[in-house]
């Protein structure tokens, strides 16, 4: 009910008469439903969930507070939704411009008779701050990730190919109860860990290779993001430094990052210091984002985001260096914004273990 008062407070802000979410993550997040197509309209009185035959059941079992309209073949979901908007007599339509495509709104300006109006991003604002259920799905994610770490530094040594680590990762996450990972895993070893989104490949980790392990685990819907870099045997002095540098620079951000100051700021911690040890150049992704149903939530920590954290954010801190030729090095950990400052939940040693 919380989610409904919540997105019936944007008709009020918006002077509109109903929400059209279309989007499918956005979709889950207001009613819960998992299945992989249907319509969500919400009015200040109604709130309905158009689903077709497939998804007919499950929906009555998991979106309990809308209600169910469901279509075979003929009448369409689309044709079935537009009879719904009509039957409820809305005069203006709120759509997300950023998630239907111009084909699909002709459409619906061409059948309904209401107006359509865009917003963007206003379900997104919503799923910056978890409920307590979804945070201790994340949690669970993290744990997950955590027992992932320690069991794949068992495995990684000179001679596996960086495919085979991934799927070490993925079979054992899978095990310990994750749907799947969270994402395709960056598994990036040697001069290839100075690829900041170096998927895995069927490279072969060398001697001395500082190896990238960017992954999470996949838990209810919900996910974890977290990154440790290791060394296969010892590495070059020159990446040690780089990871020492990166250490202190998450560091500053775990001790610093508060509910308040906005995502530019928090960006700013690992930012600044990385820039003043002469790597600003090589630091060029933001520092951290949000984490929920999808990998990459707002807000988006980068020193253009004005968003204000608040508690309740899920959110991660990434500093990184990547230097051409010789090789990179990413420390991630996902936190919960709490009332007076953050929560870390990825508890994976941080300190650079040698192989």
């Amino acid at each position: 009910m919380e989610k409904l008062i919540k997105a019936r407070q944007i008709l009020e802000e918006q002077h509109i008469d109903a929400l059209l979410i279309t989007n499918d993550t956005n979709r889950r997040y207001l009613t819960d439903f998992t299945g992989s197509a249907g319509v969500v309209i919400i009015t200040k009185t109604a709130a309905v969930l158009v689903v077709d035959f497939r998804y007919v059941e499950q929906a009555h079992k998991q979106a309990a507070q809308y209600s169910i309209h469901s279509v075979k073949n003929k009448p369409s979901i689309f044709e079935e939704t537009v009879k719904v908007l009509e039957e409820l007599k809305v005069s203006a339509i709120g759509f997300e411009q950023d998630h239907m495509s111009y084909r699909l709104y002709t459409k619906y300006q061409e059948a309904a008779t209401a107006e359509m109006v865009p917003l963007s991003g206003e379900i997104e604002k919503l799923r910056m701050v978890k409920s307590k259920e979804e945070i201790s799905r994340l949690k669970t994610a993290a744990e997950i990730s955590d027992a992932a770490f320690t069991h794949i530094l068992s495995f990684v040594q000179p001679g596996v190919a960086e495919v085979d680590v991934a799927n070490e990762l993925e079979a054992f996450m899978r095990k310990q109860g994750a749907a799947s990972s969270s994402f395709d895993m960056i598994i990036a070893s040697g001069e290839r860990s100075a690829l900041p989104h170096g998927l895995a490949s069927k490279q072969v980790i060398r001697h001395g290779d500082m190896l990238i392990l960017d992954y999470g685990a996949y838990y209810e819907g919900y996910r974890s993001d977290m990154t440790r870099t290791v060394a296969a045997g010892e590495p070059d002095a020159r990446l040690k430094d780089i990871y020492a540098v990166v250490l202190e620079a998450l560091m500053r951000s775990l001790h610093s990052i508060r509910p308040g100051i906005t995502g530019r700021q928090a960006d700013a911690f690992s930012r600044q210091y990385i820039e003043q040890q002469g790597y600003g150049k090589e630091y060029g992704h933001g520092s951290g984002h949000g984490v929920g149903l999808d990998i990459h939530e707002e807000p988006f920590m980068s020193p253009r985001c004005e968003h204000i954290i608040q508690p309740g954010m899920v959110l991660t801190v990434e500093p990184g260096i990547y230097v051409p030729g010789l090789g990179g090095v990413r420390i991630e950990d996902d936190i919960l914004i709490t009332d007076h400052g953050n929560e870390v939940l990825t508890a994976s040693p941080r300190e650079l273990i040698i192989l």
